[in-house]
């Protein structure tokens, strides 16, 4: 994990970004790059477009970008964490700022190829209703895991870790893009949801994982808790929250987008909701 990247925007939400993005940095010295990404001038059929709305539209997002860019350099200037060009090799983390134009999920996609892992700020409605438009174009083009960011800011990120075990490819894979951020961890808890709608697959228990996860050193224990009602996303959050976890991992869209997005999944759920960190991959 020793190249982060994190896309921003101009909200107080990316401060909780950007201290998870930091946190993990710490672990393994990191290179942290911010990325703020303009978009393209509108396309408009009839006529020239007038050049006061030029400059007005140049104007808001150079103001958006501005402000991005020095609440990012206020928060790494407060950490001591000095900007340098990736190809300076340091052991501890190390800044820099990017600011491209274009489509923004469509530049996450693909510039995040680059990086070991991509921090994606959940922002609130009212300020970036479409963060989960970045958020799944991170997880389906970059091939990449990606952390997202709750908004709260956090004190630990990856000490004790809650993995949200449900027997499916995508969440193995998860376990094995983010194996880095496990084997620093304190504890991890192997925790399956039984008789929920969303919950298992054919796969695997989650017991086999844990011993798994043991055999390679890692302090893994297994548990299974009845969903008694609840869906498997509400179980999964208030577990995770009755152990104390600061980081949460699972796979993402074991079923299909449009399948989550019309009958809702535990996926949507658990980014919309959790008030931890998200390690998720599909």
């Amino acid at each position: 994990m020793k190249t982060i990247l994190l896309p921003l925007v101009d909200d107080d939400s990316a401060t909780g970004a950007i201290e998870t993005t930091f946190l993990i940095a710490q672990r393994f010295g990191s290179y942290i790059e911010g990325l703020f990404v303009r978009a393209p001038l509108p396309v408009v059929s009839h006529g020239p477009v007038p050049p006061h709305f030029l400059g007005q539209y140049r104007d808001f997002w150079d103001q958006n970008a501005e402000r991005a860019r020095r609440r990012f350099a206020a928060f790494m200037n407060e950490r001591n964490v000095p900007f340098r060009e990736i190809a300076v090799r340091s052991d501890q983390p190390t800044a820099w700022w990017r600011e491209q134009e274009g489509e923004r999920d469509a530049v996450v996609g693909s510039y995040g190829r680059l990086f070991r892992l991509i921090v994606i700020c959940r922002t609130p409605p009212e300020v970036a209703p479409d963060w989960m438009g970045a958020c799944e174009a991170a997880l389906f083009y970059s091939g990449r895991p990606v952390v997202v960011s709750s908004g709260r800011v956090p004190e630990t990120v990856g000490e004790t870790v809650v993995v949200a075990w449900n027997g499916s490819t995508e969440t193995a894979r998860t376990l094995a893009l983010g194996w880095p951020i496990l084997r620093g961890a304190r504890s991890i808890h192997v925790l399956s949801v039984s008789g929920a709608s969303g919950g298992m697959v054919a796969g695997p228990s989650g017991e086999e994982v844990a011993a798994h996860m043991a055999r390679e050193g890692l302090n893994a224990t297994a548990r299974t808790v009845p969903a008694k009602g609840r869906s498997a996303g509400t179980a999964l959050l208030a577990e995770a929250h009755a152990l104390g976890a600061d980081l949460l991992v699972k796979g993402a869209f074991t079923r299909s987008r449009l399948q989550q997005m019309i009958f809702g999944g535990t996926t949507r759920q658990i980014l919309a909701e959790a008030d931890i960190p998200v390690l998720i991959a599909h």
